[in-house]
């Protein structure tokens, strides 16, 4: 239930490179106990989950999705982790207190935004971060030049009205919303993995006849997860973490390093 690029450090299967990318963004972003750490697009729950179980942050994720609001509010109850995780059915943009979390994250959310609302979208997230506190924005880039991130069959069936931007444009934006750019890593190769990974689980679950999904939607799934590895294999696509700091009278709070 966790619909993002993992991350493998050999050749890990893939619920064990999932871990791993939850754990490696709970690094980058420096959590410590007690951090209020917002979670921008939180999907089904996982990395809230983990981030409360593993690094006691206070942590709420928000989504637009009733059924996963549903499924991580139960993943949180079944936990016991009430006292410090929740998740709230909201926009982004419905938060306004300023300056209320230490740290925020984002994952495989920035691509719905789309170009025209990005400015806006890196404003308010600086808004809503404390001084000193840092965003890592996961997203999926468009290499320079390219006129289209995907094709009308995608734009139809997967992911409708998604809109990639590049990298540079991106963090001019959130340069010009007050952040300091501090980290960038591209993750392109452990997407093409994941992909891949995908694809074959779905090969070997071919639907029987009366399951829930039919055969032209397994068809569909197959054919986007082959396409879109292929995007990422060639350079076409990327996926890119972005650290992002909101400085306090020129200190970001972040170590000199990166040995942690």
């Amino acid at each position: 239930m966790v619909y993002s690029c993992a991350y493998f450090s050999s050749t890990e299967d893939l619920d064990a490179a999932q871990v791993q990318k939850l754990d490696y963004l709970c690094r980058k972003l420096r959590l410590r106990r007690g951090d209020r750490l917002l979670d921008v697009g939180c999907g089904w729950g996982a990395l809230i989950l983990h981030a409360a179980r593993h690094y006691g942050v206070q942590a709420c994720g928000i989504t637009l999705s009733e059924k996963q609001a549903e499924f991580a509010d139960a993943c949180i109850q079944q936990h016991g982790l009430m006292d410090r995780c929740r998740v709230e059915l909201r926009d982004y943009r419905q938060l306004s207190t300023p300056n209320r979390y230490d740290k925020i994250v984002s994952v495989g959310m920035v691509e719905h935004v789309g170009a025209a609302q990005l400015s806006g979208y890196f404003r308010h997230i600086w808004n809503l971060l404390k001084p000193g506190g840092t965003f890592l924005n996961h997203g999926i880039g468009i290499r320079q030049g390219e006129r289209c991130a995907f094709g009308p069959f995608v734009n139809t069936y997967v992911f409708p009205d998604a809109e990639l931007v590049t990298l540079s444009t991106a963090t001019g934006l959130a340069e010009t919303a007050g952040f300091e750019v501090r980290d960038v890593e591209s993750l392109r190769e452990h997407c093409v993995l994941t992909l891949r990974r995908w694809r074959r689980r779905l090969e070997s679950n071919v639907p029987p006849r009366h399951s829930s999904m039919d055969e032209s939607t397994w068809r569909l799934w197959r054919l986007y997860l082959a396409s879109a590895a292929h995007g990422f294999a060639t350079g076409k696509l990327n996926l890119y973490q972005t650290l992002l700091a909101k400085t306090r009278d020129g200190v970001a709070g972040l170590p000199l390093t990166r040995d942690d």
